[in-house]
């Protein structure tokens, strides 16, 4: 029942990061595609994904102040951005254009992400409830929709153009489920009750939720972006097989994102994003290691499981530390510096292949998604040294 609530509390940042989920579904099953329409190497891709990470920072930081300038028209204004950054991939054929390509996109599709963020953040001080890992749900579910169906079509032979349309028709109707007619500044103001909490933003949190992002994007966008590469490549599949891997990481993710929102409210938080910590690493070093397809699934799998709850629920451990009215601002620092693994995954396998292979990398990758266990345990920590009325106001 309390999914069901969730839901219906946050029905329209469920559809904006469902389209940001779409955005990247298609992106991701497209790689392969992509790389061979401009013809560069594994290092050259790493490089170029690399540039959508100056979007995606510039976007962190204007975020908020965006999003209280456009108000309740936020997000169905930033999705309306993202879908038209969506676009922009298919149109490159040149690897000096795939540059400003990515970081339009990169900048569209972070701006609609942080704002679905601050409003989930707004809408968990308001009801009381922890809504992230129900929302990121969604986004995982759409995200393994648009690469499955970008990679049927890729197999019935459809134009890289083409496919990309017709997941865009599915972000447009996404995007109409975002509107909303609440003010979101009536939700932002402290109440009586968190007036104690500091008025500065608490930087060592920051810091701490920031790293955890950063290693847990880092092994979600290595899965994402590479996935279906090393299944047709090292694994031997057939080409628009390679999606399955995608799939598999936006079905699993989903899936354990709704077992997250009733996890997070037995065992808690703190603990919850601890053991997913060693999971998303165990499951790294099974796919560096494979030796069969299924072995390499079974490893993605767990990689994803692993990897579902940790952002959502980074999320709502780092609300804890601040009063309601400066949230949206802490959530939006941390993801300046974590949203950068968002990007620098990708590249880094691409710059590891392109000097050893890519089991190696995905061996990098799990040595990354380790820093989660420390910064996590430091992260508990503290939060025992904040008041309780601060920490317990959601």
């Amino acid at each position: 029942m309390s999914i069901v609530k969730a839901i219906k509390v946050s029905r329209s940042p469920i559809a904006a990061l469902a389209t940001v989920g779409t955005v990247w579904g298609t992106f991701a099953a497209m790689v392969p595609t992509m790389k061979a329409q401009i013809g560069v190497s594994d290092g050259l891709l790493g490089f170029a994904l690399i540039s959508s990470a100056v979007g995606g920072m510039l976007s962190m930081y204007l975020a908020p102040k965006l999003v209280a300038k456009v108000g309740k028209y936020a997000m169905p204004v930033f999705a309306l951005i993202a879908i038209t950054g969506m676009l922009l991939p298919p149109l490159v054929t040149n690897v000096v254009f795939i540059f400003p390509a990515l970081i339009l996109m990169g900048f569209s599709v972070a701006l609609l992400d942080m704002s679905a963020n601050i409003r989930i953040s707004l809408l968990e001080g308001r009801h009381g409830l922890h809504l992230m890992n129900v929302n990121h749900a969604m986004f995982s579910f759409a995200f393994a929709a648009a690469a499955v169906i970008a990679g049927a079509l890729k197999q019935a032979g459809w134009d890289y153009g083409d496919i990309v349309h017709v997941n865009v028709g599915l972000a447009v109707i996404l995007m109409l489920l975002t509107i909303e007619g609440r003010d979101w500044s009536a939700e932002v103001e402290d109440d009586d009750g968190h007036h104690a909490a500091a008025s500065g933003l608490p930087w060592l949190a920051i810091g701490l939720t920031g790293l955890i992002l950063f290693a847990t994007f880092i092994g979600e966008n290595s899965v994402e972006a590479w996935s279906a590469l090393f299944l047709e490549r090292v694994m031997g599949g057939a080409p628009g097989e390679g999606s399955f891997g995608p799939f598999t990481l936006g079905i699993v993710m989903g899936v354990g994102r709704l077992g997250g929102q009733l996890i997070a409210e037995k065992a808690g938080e703190e603990r919850l994003v601890l053991w997913s910590g060693v999971l998303g690493a165990l499951g790294a070093l099974g796919l560096a290691t494979a030796q069969t397809w299924s072995m390499a699934v079974v490893s993605i799998a767990a990689i994803a499981l692993g990897m579902a709850v940790i952002v959502p629920t980074a999320n709502s451990i780092l609300a804890k530390f601040v009063r309601p009215s400066l949230r949206g601002l802490a959530i939006s620092r941390a993801w300046m510096f974590g949203f950068t693994g968002f990007f620098v995954g990708p590249s880094l396998i691409g710059f590891v292949s392109e000097a050893f292979n890519l089991r190696i990398a995905f061996g990098f990758v799990a040595v990354l998604i380790s820093l989660i266990i420390p910064a996590v345990l430091i992260l508990r920590a503290r939060l025992s040294q904040v008041p309780a009325r601060v920490a317990t106001a959601k």
